[in-house]
């Protein structure tokens, strides 16, 4: 594994951690899932972003979860980027789901061997 992927690994799996439980505690994410008309997906988000996280680790031994990890992150990243577009935020609103999108979208193309 390419040292470039590996630390975009670590760094996808720590960020996800760390969203995942403040989605899952954060009074701020609660008000903001109100917001987006999404409460009732706020935990499974968190519970999602966490278990990627999870997968990315457990894809450091076992490539074929890194796959299944970043690309179930792809597709949360594109949720997040399409509820931000349909509740009409700001464009920079979406920086965050668009950067973990190309981050993650990076570590699957790796992960089958289409990059790298």
């Amino acid at each position: 594994m390419e040292l470039s992927v590996l630390l975009a690994q670590l760094v996808s799996a720590a960020a996800f951690a760390w969203y995942g439980a403040l989605c899952l505690r954060s009074q701020r994410l609660v008000e903001e899932f109100d917001r987006f008309g999404l409460a009732r997906f706020r935990t499974l988000t968190g519970v999602l972003q966490i278990a990627g996280s999870v997968g990315l680790l457990a894809g450091l031994l076992v490539e074929s979860l890194t796959v299944l990890a970043s690309g179930g992150l792809v597709a949360l990243m594109i949720c997040g980027t399409i509820v931000r577009v349909v509740i009409r935020d700001p464009w920079y609103a979406a920086i965050p789901a668009l950067s973990f999108l190309a981050l993650n979208s990076f570590i699957l193309l790796s992960a089958l061997g289409l990059i790298g």
